[in-house]
């Protein structure tokens, strides 16, 4: 690559430079691959990324920072598209049955939380029949009365996006 260089950058032609100065327009960033160059012994303009050793390699990017999971968002792309009136009816519903019959789990049942809707209907059950907390038989479902109708507001009050990405795609289980 000896020579005098010819390139056109934003359709203006410039040159000649010599082979120094059009690696250091490459390395600035003021001639990328696609803008044209030419020299002595070329048949005709080319995109600067086909001529070998003329632009720097390329640099692959570090790797993305490992940090929690919860503090930035799933992008929709890698799930199916949820449709927007099956996330605002699942919000619906949860949150109702939060509010209603929170104590018995059902919120969890409706967004697929198994294990803790389970958690909750059998604190529930038991203490009701008897094998009560703190010699209060009905506190263990008094606990779970209120966890269901703090849940509730929580689930109403959100956006359907936050929403969606809290307890459809994270599946976060407890508040």
């Amino acid at each position: 690559m000896n020579g005098d260089w010819y390139y056109s950058h934003d359709g203006e032609r410039h040159g000649p430079v010599s082979t120094d100065q059009i690696k250091d327009l490459a390395t600035g960033g003021r001639l990328g691959p696609d803008d044209l160059v030419w020299q002595a012994g070329m048949a005709e303009w080319t995109p600067a990324g086909r001529v070998p050793g003329l632009l720097p390699p390329a640099t692959v990017p570090p790797p993305l920072p490992v940090d929690d999971a919860y503090s930035r968002p799933i992008p929709l792309s890698v799930h199916a598209e949820p449709d927007v009136a099956d996330i605002q009816s699942k919000k619906l519903i949860a949150g109702l049955c939060a509010l209603l019959v929170g104590a018995f789990g059902v919120h969890k049942f409706v967004l697929g939380l198994t294990l803790p809707g389970v958690v909750m209907l059998v604190v529930t059950l038991i203490s009701v029949a008897g094998g009560g907390v703190c010699c209060f038989p009905v506190a263990g479902s008094l606990v779970m009365w209120v966890v269901g109708l703090v849940e509730g507001i929580i689930y109403l009050t959100k956006s359907d996006e936050e929403f969606y990405q809290t307890y459809m795609v994270r599946k976060k289980e407890w508040f």
